[in-house]
């Protein structure tokens, strides 16, 4: 495993801090080891007998995974080769192409620690969600529920990790209208290519609930729903083309020249050619 510490960014960070909150630590997955973070992992090399550095190596690992035992809550839902080149034929896509995005466009794994799909719910897609249905969301925005029911996007009320789902649950038990828990699960991005719930009829499935049904069962379920996002919106011929800026501006949008997505597609293409 990795080793991290204070400051280290990135998918593992992550990883640690949905350990530690399944462990009961009250920490955000935020992909950022700060001093919560650092906190938090004090505390459990204390509490484990380990040398209390704040550094979280081999032996820490070891021990965090043995007390929480992910393996069980993931089972069989992980991609495997013969997921991405059944891929590949049915686009007509070079394989290392498709090993290349999904290198860098998933977002590492597709389920959390307890077995459920990865989401990140957006309180600002609730609020036109909500309209969309006839629903006013000014009736409904309190202070109690500011943190899932806002007009403008925000990053600061993100928890990260199993977190996301309180933000969730709160959110469909505004009220008990069928339309509200509807509108809340259309306001999540699903699974391993943060997919939004609102493009779920676009893209072929009965409804939002079929396609969060979807998502729940293997990350190749969270890949079909990837491909036929691509062929939707045009992406797609981009990638048959690898023309690598072109497919990232198509599926990142503009931004996606801050991250270099582009490049690090172009990179990825060439290690797996």
């Amino acid at each position: 495993m990795q080793q991290i510490k204070y400051r280290s960014r990135g998918g593992a960070v992550r990883f640690l801090q949905e350990l530690l909150s399944q462990l009961g630590y009250d920490i955000p997955a935020t992909g950022y080891f700060g001093k919560m973070t650092e906190t938090a992992v004090l505390d459990f090399q204390s509490k484990n007998h380990l040398v209390i550095d704040g550094v979280v190596g081999i032996k820490t690992w070891t021990i965090l995974l043995d007390r929480t035992k992910p393996a069980d809550a993931f089972g069989d839902k992980f991609l495997d080769e013969t997921d991405l080149i059944d891929f590949a034929n049915k686009h007509q896509l070079e394989l290392a192409a498709v090993k290349a995005v999904n290198e860098i466009e998933s977002s590492g794994k597709g389920f959390l620690i307890d077995g459920r799909p990865k989401i990140l719910f957006e309180g600002h897609i609730f609020w036109k969600e909500l309209k969309s249905r006839g629903i006013n969301p000014e009736s409904l925005a309190n202070f109690s529920n500011a943190d899932v029911l806002y007009p403008k996007w925000t990053r600061q009320h993100y928890l990260g990790g199993v977190r996301e789902y309180l933000r969730l649950e709160k959110a469909k038990t505004l009220q008990p209208n069928p339309l509200i828990k509807e509108a809340a699960l259309s306001s999540c991005s699903w699974g391993s290519y943060q997919v939004m719930g609102f493009h779920a009829e676009k893209l072929g499935y009965s409804s939002v609930f079929q396609f969060v049904a979807e998502m729940e069962k293997h990350e190749r379920n969270h890949l079909e729903a990837f491909g036929r996002y691509l062929e939707k919106f045009g992406c797609m011929r981009h990638l048959r083309s690898k023309d690598w800026t072109k497919f990232a501006v198509c599926y990142n949008g503009p931004a996606q020249a801050q991250h270099h997505y582009d490049e690090r597609m172009r990179k990825a293409y060439e290690r797996f050619s």
